[in-house]
């Protein structure tokens, strides 16, 4: 049998991690002899303990590994805490959003309430409803369903003009001058005077109001729309002008009691 036992088939080659460890065993078997080497005139001293031999061990994962593993990590954390601002950026922005859909829903509420409140101011006039209605002033209110596209000051000239509104709505025929003439003449504009000495008086139907018109001829003359109240101003004068039209043909031919 030949002295070299191992075989072509039984060589396996060395790898680097063989190579190191047989190195590093030249090395310690070097370091012995260098040490049991002495001068020829000193003298030695022998022991038959062994020099303990140190154990040296290899890692087997290469340096490239460990620097991709931190890399990744590092990748891995910047992901990370970009999906977290991303995260906060939207909910700032849905914040963002839905505080800006408030305030045009604030907004469109406003304009929607302002235009009730308009809505509900216009359906609110009446015949005198900017004077209270004529139930304040002792009538029964009858125009108080009635609209008009108008205000009127509660005053004689208010008066006087929402009376020639109706009147030429009714085809009655009078001016301004014409029954403030008469008015003065009249009561002197007090909407609740009275004739207790005449002959009107003196026969139970005194004459009353502003055209001092007596209650009979009120009722006979009196214009759908106005208070049936004698003492109503506007009502007053609406039928003392129907009268006035119908006797003299307009107030504004009347230049003493009529």
């Amino acid at each position: 049998m030949s002295k070299n036992f191992l075989s072509r088939g039984h060589v396996r080659a060395l790898n680097r991690h063989h190579k190191i460890a047989v190195a590093g065993v030249a090395a310690l078997g070097a370091a012995a002899i260098g040490f049991s080497a002495t001068p020829s005139g000193a003298s030695t001293t022998t022991t038959s303990e062994a020099a303990p031999v140190a154990r040296i061990s290899y890692g087997t994962e290469p340096i490239e590994d460990v620097r991709g593993t931190i890399t990744d990590q590092l990748a891995a954390s910047g992901v990370k805490t970009e999906l977290i601002a991303a995260k906060k950026q939207a909910a700032a922005d849905a914040a963002a959003e839905k505080k800006a859909a408030a305030a045009a829903a604030k907004k469109k509420a406003q304009r929607e309430r302002e235009k009730e409140e308009a809505a509900s101011r216009s359906g609110d006039r009446h015949w005198g409803g900017e004077r209270g209605g004529a139930g304040e002033r002792g009538g029964a209110g009858e125009r108080a369903d009635e609209p008009v596209q108008k205000s009127y000051a509660d005053n004689l000239d208010g008066w006087i003009r929402e009376s020639l509104d109706i009147m030429n709505e009714r085809g009655i025929p009078g001016s301004y001058e014409g029954i403030h003439r008469n008015i003065i003449r009249e009561s002197s504009g007090d909407p609740k005077a009275i004739n207790l000495w005449d002959i009107n008086a003196k026969n139970g139907i005194p004459s009353k109001g502003l055209l001092q018109v007596i209650p009979p001829t009120f009722a006979a003359y009196h214009v759908p729309g106005t208070s049936k109240n004698i003492y109503d101003p506007v009502a007053n004068i609406t039928a003392a002008c129907n009268y006035a039209a119908d006797r003299y043909g307009s107030m504004d031919n009347v230049y003493s009691a009529y």
